[in-house]
């Protein structure tokens, strides 16, 4: 028994508040664009994955397999906090990816908003409008694991929190590929 399990179950309780509230802000993006013709531009097309994402990774089962540890009660429930603590761990990592994709594609109906200024696509600002498009695909290729883990990894220290046993960025990827997707 190593006396940690207290933290164990502060640290999961404070990484599933972080993913409630991610959720409440992916659930609330707009996904459709007030022109219909507008239905397949990329940023509309990435809110509307960034919704199916959101729902995905809400309703993907938990892995409630943990393996028996001969080290008695406290052990075996070491063994389950950090089982509970990887799943809720990835769930908040995906989650905050999808709010960092759907603030880009935020971002580009701004800036497309901006080029536009109440018209439609012309001649004469289509340059600007593929520069809107270009700066939307750099933004979302930069939004990686690595990227998302450090981000959360500082945020987490400067609020004080227990991380001795957070799950390494592989744990989270190999989380993330054994829940196929259904949709």
């Amino acid at each position: 028994m190593d006396g940690f399990n207290e933290y164990r179950t502060a640290r999961v309780a404070e990484v599933l508040s972080d993913f409630r509230t991610l959720q409440y802000y992916i659930a609330a993006a707009p996904t459709d664009p007030v022109e219909t013709e507008d239905y397949h531009l990329d940023g509309y097309a990435a809110l509307r994955q960034c919704a199916l994402d959101g729902q995905h990774i809400l309703n993907c089962a938990a892995d409630t397999s943990v393996p028996q540890t001969s080290g008695g009660e406290e052990e075996q429930r070491k063994a389950e906090l950090k089982q509970v603590l990887l799943d809720a761990y990835a769930r908040r990592h995906e989650a905050q990816k999808i709010y960092l994709r759907q603030a880009a594609a935020q971002g580009w109906i701004q800036n497309r908003g901006q080029v536009l200024q109440g018209g439609r696509p012309s001649s004469s600002n289509r340059r600007q409008l593929r520069a809107c498009d270009e700066q939307l695909r750099n933004e979302l290729a930069q939004i990686t694991d690595e990227m998302i883990y450090n981000e959360l990894q500082v945020s987490d220290i400067s609020l004080g929190r227990w991380t001795a046993e957070d799950p390494s960025v592989r744990a989270v990827q190999r989380w993330r590929r054994s829940r196929p997707r259904t949709t």
